[in-house]
């Protein structure tokens, strides 16, 4: 409940600062041309963010209406790949974060030493970020959900296979 209640405080707080126009004028007049590569500037912010915060759910509140207030005039299907790449980021990062609620509750579900689990997660958490890296930014060039898909099942298979080989 504390977790949910901090998350609404943190997006009452960007709501009353403006923080969703100033992004999105922000980008409006800076980043016409590099619109293709905001889906992923977006999963890597949400990902430093929710794991730097622990929470997932404080990232959504906080980023979707700013990537909302960023493309809703400019670009609806861009909004969309944003808004994934906004929740996909955060729960990338919350996975990964020592003081995530879902870590700590799993590590203690598991009867193991905490920071073990964290670190045995983190391989799992990067190969797959990595891979949603690249994925996005297919995604905000192509604007397709399809080719995109099909491009980071091939990447994720590809890498799988160079990981096997290496060992």
């Amino acid at each position: 409940m504390l977790i949910l209640t901090f998350a609404w405080t943190l997006k009452s707080m960007t709501d009353n600062l403006g923080a969703a126009t100033f992004v999105a004028g922000l980008v409006a007049n800076s980043a016409d041309g590099l619109m293709g590569l905001l889906p992923a500037i977006i999963f890597v912010v949400a990902t430093g963010l929710a794991f730097a915060s622990g929470t997932s759910w404080a990232t959504f509140g906080i980023l979707i209406p700013i990537v909302v207030s960023c493309f809703q005039d400019i670009d609806p299907q861009l909004m969309i790949i944003s808004i994934s790449a906004c929740m996909a980021g955060a729960v990338a990062g919350d996975h990964c974060s020592p003081i995530s609620d879902t870590t700590i509750m799993s590590s203690a579900g598991a009867q193991c030493e905490h920071m073990n689990h964290v670190t045995t997660q983190l391989p799992y958490v990067m190969t797959t970020a990595a891979v949603s890296f690249l994925t996005f930014l297919v995604a905000g060039f192509t604007k397709s959900a399809v080719l995109s898909l099909a491009f980071g099942i091939v990447a994720l298979f590809l890498l799988l296979m160079f990981i096997r080989r290496k060992r």
